[in-house]
């Protein structure tokens, strides 16, 4: 028997007491767990009403719509940018053409291909791709121009002569 004592003690010990692993005085609800503890809790947790989903969608929109015409105003932006430079950069190629050969391109095209009896050609000075717009119009070129040897000219969004803000005409300097 004293031997029994001995392994009985070791296992109320080990397992936590007489309770099975439980504190003393902690009552022990079989099969509750814990839904019987947060029952209450869970019951006064509602979900987000219709305005509040509504209110959160209409802000989401009007910050998409905000962005939107931000991101695709750039895009206009962008275009006449890139147009002001590429008529640029095709204004400093005429005047290399110039230098190389003594004489004004007749039309751009000669920047791309070597004219016909053209001395001292060092081409070809510009792609064909090179001779559109952003809005993939021909770009213009006079020789003479106003006031200048000769004008390249890009006439905006709205491949007319005249207008203003992304219609604007651009010429070189």
């Amino acid at each position: 028997m004293g031997n029994r004592r001995g392994q009985m003690r070791a296992g109320a010990i080990r397992d936590g007491g007489p309770g099975g692993g439980m504190c003393q005085g902690a009552p022990r609800r079989a099969g509750r767990g814990r839904a019987w503890a947060g029952g209450a809790a869970a019951a006064r947790q509602g979900g987000f009403s219709l305005i509040e989903i509504i209110l959160v969608v209409v802000l989401i929109g009007g910050i998409v719509a905000f962005a939107a015409t931000r991101i695709l105003g750039g895009g206009d932006r962008a275009r006449v940018n890139l147009a002001r430079a590429q008529v640029q950069t095709l204004a400093d190629k005429v005047s290399q053409f110039e230098m190389d050969t003594g004489t004004l391109p007749a039309s751009l095209d000669q920047l791309v291909t070597q004219p016909g009896g053209g001395v001292g050609w060092l081409g070809p000075y510009a792609k064909a791709s090179e001779l559109k717009d952003p809005w993939n119009t021909p770009l213009e070129y006079r020789a003479p121009g106003d006031g200048r040897p000769y004008d390249i000219i890009s006439y905006g969004a709205d491949r007319k002569p005249g207008g203003d803000s992304v219609d604007a005409d651009i010429r070189n300097d």
